[in-house]
């Protein structure tokens, strides 16, 4: 048998005589990295420790130093709560416990309903598995016998999870995961021993359906994280009370911004404040189309079934989509733009010489989301996009991409968002086309990236059913991760619409679609955004963006005066005439995160100027009105994202 090669990351290579674990490698390198060893990234894949390596790949040890430990760690720490919880309540039957973003989750079948209190006592249960120190041991069972054990434990949904692998996969053997005397069917990775467990937390209890069908049992959610060390999870404890605090869900109620009715379910108000905040993004995003080339149209809001035949969203998309029958005929509330450009661009003929054509539709959609995922204005059945397509000859898929990066790169920069993260997601399971479209679209994305030197991450099998994209996940404040900005090569649409051009050789082409977004949906870009800012908006953006308080009411005449002057420049302006007490009328002002503060009292008014109030608390006095208008206009039209510095002026 001919050696294996083995690639280490410094591109050192390990000659293996013979097939050898993960954790064997590892203790060939080094006996302190054998110790401290969780897993193996075998050619980008996260994999168990004990995993054997038989053929020649690239492998990078992972220690629970290494942030990629984070998934090896949380898949282990869910195994030790299952096991908690049923050391302690013998008769719950356990389900499905994966790893997610940030934590893992179990959804239990337990005839007792589980409250806050009862997360400490699992707490103390998982510590004492884990200074138990058990060998975690995995097995191969054939699913005959791993039906058989679940059948006599009782634990009907394992039993349905093994014959659904048996009918979808054709799975003929299942792994087992042992530590001391408790297993769980799983397909891991997990760490070498309980003991490996360094830090851990129970957060929340929920409800969740089955598989999240509305239609099965309802079952008990425990939600927890882990991570390699106490100083991690300190530190993302610490991140989950200051998101509480910062919950657009909170603030947005607060700040009078928008609300949500059972009589349209997952469907936002927006109040008048937070009206503005949505136009005010409209605007910015309209103004800039003009700059970057984009036209923008007005399609309809219900279309025939017949247009997502020709799309491929009835085969692929049909669950999320509201129907209606108008004149005996199937219609329905259009889920995204994209088809009707396509019927737009179709109408007429086209040549070289008029492409790109970049369409921008701010037209509303409404997809049907269940139930169990909405969330807010983060997940919602009604909603409107920054979204526009661009059709374009392959030639110019590559100015283009770099056009969307710019014109996203501004953007994003302008709202405060200076990280973010490009994500390339390739073909899914479920796609239209075939694989030579397929090849010919993913082959013209990453040479574009690679072309433009841009950074980027794969995202395996996350494209749309119609193409391969770009994912833009942009880092918060409080750095948490969330996907806005999307581009997508499309070589399929056109195709199915038939769409063509005139080429320089007088012949018939297709072109290329991309679709296109960078705040995506107005709604979840506002509760990424109130989260982002904790509701403190720059001047620009903000509801309210200049609050007159008066000190006594003989300034009132005064006062009206110059909140009619500042209303004449276009300014948001809202008076505090109350007969309350200064301290009493700037508290409240700075709960509503007013960016301004004017107050005026007898001297201002004899001089006809103003006392500033900035948000930091900062007060310059002796301003005068004219002086005000012209530093605060700057500020909103340049989008500011801090406020400028004033000076009295009398």
């Amino acid at each position: 048998m001919s050696e294996i090669r083995v690639t280490l990351p410094d591109n050192s290579v390990r000659q293996l005589e013979s097939p050898m674990t993960v954790g064997q490698v590892a203790a060939l390198i080094g006996p302190g990295l054998a110790k401290s060893a969780v897993g193996g990234r075998i050619n980008g894949e996260i994999l168990d420790i004990r995993t054997l390596i038989e053929k020649d790949v690239k492998l990078e040890i992972i220690t629970l130093q290494n942030p990629l430990s984070a998934e090896i760690v949380r898949h282990s720490a869910a195994h030790i709560m299952a096991q908690a919880i049923q050391n302690i309540w013998p008769e719950v039957k356990i389900t499905i416990g994966p790893v997610i973003e940030s934590g893992f989750f179990y959804d239990l079948d337990s005839p007792r309903n589980f409250v806050p209190e009862d997360l400490e006592k699992i707490e103390k249960e998982m510590q004492k598995i884990v200074d138990a120190d058990y060998e975690i041991k995995k097995e191969v069972w054939p699913v005959s016998k791993a039906i058989e054990t679940f059948k006599k434990m009782s634990e009907r949904f394992k039993v349905e999870i093994i014959q659904d692998l048996v009918k979808n996969e054709g799975v003929k053997e299942v792994s087992i995961y042992h530590q001391g005397p408790w297993f769980d069917l799983c397909r891991g990775p997990h760490v070498p021993r309980t003991s490996y467990l360094k830090a851990f937390k129970l957060l929340s209890i929920a409800g969740a359906y089955w598989r999240g069908d509305e239609k099965n049992p309802m079952l008990q959610r425990i939600y927890g994280t882990a991570f390699g060390s106490k100083k991690e999870l300190d530190a993302y404890l610490l991140q989950i009370e200051e998101s509480k605090k910062r919950d657009h869900r909170k603030l947005g109620k607060e700040l009078d911004l928008f609300m949500f009715h059972p009589l349209a379910p997952a469907m936002p108000f927006f109040y008048p404040k937070g009206a503005v905040i949505y136009n005010e993004l409209q605007k910015f995003v309209r103004d800039l189309y003009l700059e970057y080339g984009y036209e923008e149209v007005i399609t309809p809001q219900i279309f025939d079934v017949e247009l997502y035949h020709t799309s491929g969203h009835w085969d692929n998309y049909r669950e999320n989509m509201y129907f209606t029958k108008i004149d005996e005929r199937d219609f329905s509330v259009k889920p995204m733009n994209c088809p009707g450009h396509c019927l737009m661009y179709g109408s007429q003929k086209h040549s070289y010489r008029e492409l790109p054509w970049r369409v921008a539709d701010f037209g509303r959609l409404h997809r049907n989301e269940r139930a169990g995922v909405v969330h807010g204005l983060a997940r919602v059945r009604s909603f409107s996009q920054d979204d526009a397509h661009i059709f374009c000859t392959p030639d110019q898929i590559q100015d283009e991409v770099k056009s969307f990066m710019e014109f996203l790169n501004r953007v994003y920069t302008s709202l405060g968002f200076e990280k973010y993260t490009v994500f390339f997601s390739t073909r899914p399971e479920k796609r239209l086309g075939s694989d030579e479209i397929w090849d010919k679209a993913e082959g013209a994305l990453e040479k574009t990236l690679k072309a433009l030197n841009l950074d980027y991450k794969i995202n395996a099998g996350d494209g749309a059913f119609y193409g391969p994209k770009l994912d833009v996940m942009v880092t918060d404040a409080i750095g948490r991760s969330w996907q806005l900005g999307t581009l997508q090569v499309d070589f399929n649409l056109p195709l199915r619409f038939d769409l063509e051009y005139t080429g320089v050789d007088n012949k018939a082409h297709k072109p290329v679609m991309l679709h296109r977004a960078i705040l995506g949906s107005f709604e979840r870009f506002i509760g990424v955004y109130i989260e982002h800012c904790a509701g403190v908006f720059p001047t620009w953006l903000a509801p309210v963006q200049v609050t007159l308080i008066t000190i006594t009411e003989g300034q009132d005449t005064y006062v009206k005066e110059v909140e009619k002057t500042l209303r004449a420049q276009g300014l948001r302006v809202k008076t505090d005439l109350r007969n309350e007490k200064l301290g009493f009328k700037i508290r409240e002002a700075q709960l509503q995160k007013m960016p301004y503060m004017l107050i005026v009292g007898e001297q201002e008014m004899k001089n006809r100027t103003l006392s500033v109030r900035l948000r930091n608390g900062t007060e310059i006095k002796g301003v005068s009105v004219d002086h005000f208008i012209e530093t605060i206009t700057a500020e909103v039209k340049g989008r500011a994202q801090v406020q400028p510095s004033f000076s009295s002026s009398k």
